[in-house]
């Protein structure tokens, strides 16, 4: 029984459904089109009971009916990377894994590990929670050298057998907290790959991933932005430089000059530092890497620059869909017009407003938690001007009409002034009022590519 028709669940299915398995998928919500290759069923209409294994998509919860009945039945629970690995093992023994996670940037730092990967000449491919799925890249006829996981903390809560080379832990921060139970269970997830790796690339200046990876035994290689000590990877001036995979931690390697990682900001940069100790650990070389890096280019709705006029630049980071990222965009600009709200999966937008709000001129705030917004506000930056927005009442998520975005824009176009940044930064998923966190950032661009003609 596979618990999900999403993506991975119906990646799930098409592998084993070729290795002559017989599957049943079940989902209550699926809205995927390729499930029509299979009958879904409701999952009040099936027992736990009826099958060998149940096979669980990293979005369910521990204690839905089903997973607590096969739990008490003894019925072998699986998950799909799992389920990769030991594919792999059979298909393609001599494969790479090595895998990455955080609160934040693991997209962009993945691809940009693969992008260095493939500089040194493996054939690579970043995949999980980006991209193709894990079980796709094992089976693919590309005969990968190497994948590049992306794991989330759903995919950690159900890991069980893959194991890597090497991980990195970008960060840990509030989210997920509504998923999890709370922000202990949320970070172990995140901590647990240590538990399958050999080598971990960490970032040193996260005081969460400095303290929860003080008791792990493996090979630890710190990274910052400050400069490293020997066995580190960090700045010297304008330089990213290596004395980590060197013959001497006592000499250091140049990775690359500080001006050609774009966009130049210190989250970025972090993220490339990451990057580079994962490519160093499979033996990439420091030039190979440097070409790479200075060849990258984040995916759309990161920091993305839409439109800069009258001295006023409008940005896309619609990929923000927490506080920790919506706070790296915020600290990249000294005067914002901030666009904030959605879902906040229980993260604590407080604390954000606190430590953000020297940068934010004025706050324009939507979606179904802006209350949280509004009330961090009162509470530590009275003084600046909150707009709350409702949609049309004929409003419809996913409609061709963009008349609810339109309206946003124009009101920061109206307060926007030379020297202003208008940020899109929500620090919240995207769901409640947008198709996607992509569908929220390309309505906003259409907006202000409209309302700047």
């Amino acid at each position: 029984m596979i618990l999900g028709a999403g993506v991975t669940g119906l990646a799930c299915a098409h592998s084993l459904s070729s290795r002559q398995a017989q599957i049943t998928v079940v989902d209550d919500n699926h809205s995927e089109p390729n499930a029509a290759d299979y009958e879904v069923l409701t999952t009040t209409s099936v027992s736990a009971t009826d099958f060998d294994y149940v096979l669980i998509s990293p979005g369910w919860k521990a204690t839905h009916p089903l997973i607590i009945q096969a739990v008490q039945e003894g019925i072998p629970l699986l998950n799909e990377i799992d389920l990769a690995w030991e594919i792999r093992q059979e298909r393609s023994p001599g494969q790479k894994w090595i895998a990455l996670t955080g609160t934040n940037g693991k997209t962009t730092t993945v691809e940009m590990t693969a992008s260095a990967l493939r500089s040194g000449g493996l054939h690579a491919v970043a995949c999980g929670n980006v991209g193709k799925t894990v079980i796709e890249c094992v089976d693919s006829s590309e005969n990968y050298d190497a994948l590049v996981v992306e794991l989330s903390s759903f995919q950690l809560h159900w890991l069980k057998r893959a194991e890597f080379l090497s991980c990195a832990i970008l960060n840990i921060a509030d989210d997920h907290t509504d998923w999890h139970g709370n922000f202990e269970l949320y970070a172990n997830a995140k901590i647990s790959i240590l538990d399958r790796s050999l080598t971990a690339i960490l970032n040193g200046d996260d005081k969460e991933v400095v303290g929860r990876t003080s008791h792990w035994n493996g090979r630890k290689v710190f990274y910052s932005l400050d400069t490293p000590k020997p066995g580190e990877i960090g700045l010297v001036e304008e330089i990213l430089v290596d004395r980590a995979f060197v013959p001497d931690p006592q000499e250091a390697s140049m990775i690359a000059e500080l001006l050609e990682i774009k966009p130049t900001v210190p989250h970025n940069i972090s993220n490339a530092l990451a990057a580079a100790g994962l490519a160093r650990t499979l033996g990439v070389p420091h030039e190979k890497i440097r070409e790479a890096l200075a060849d990258f280019s984040p995916g759309r709705h990161r920091i993305e620059v839409v439109a800069e006029k009258d001295g006023i630049t409008w940005i896309d980071d619609s990929k923000a869909t927490n506080p920790h990222a919506a706070q790296a965009s915020l600290f990249s600009a000294l005067s914002v017009i901030w666009l904030a709200g959605g879902m906040a999966k229980g993260a604590d937008v407080s604390g954000l407003v606190a430590r953000a709000h020297p940068r934010i001129k004025r706050a324009i705030i939507f979606g179904q938690d802006r209350k949280l917004f509004a009330q961090a506000f009162a509470e530590h930056a009275p003084h600046i001007q909150v707009i709350e927005l409702d949609p049309p009442a004929d409003y419809q998520r996913g409609a061709s009409s963009n008349t609810f975005m339109e309206e946003i824009v124009r009101r920061a176009h109206e307060c926007a002034e030379d020297g202003d940044t208008v940020l899109l930064a929500p620090a919240c998923a995207s769901m409640d009022q947008f198709v996607s966190y992509a569908d929220r950032g390309d309505r906003f661009a259409d907006a202000v590519r409209k309302a700047l003609k």
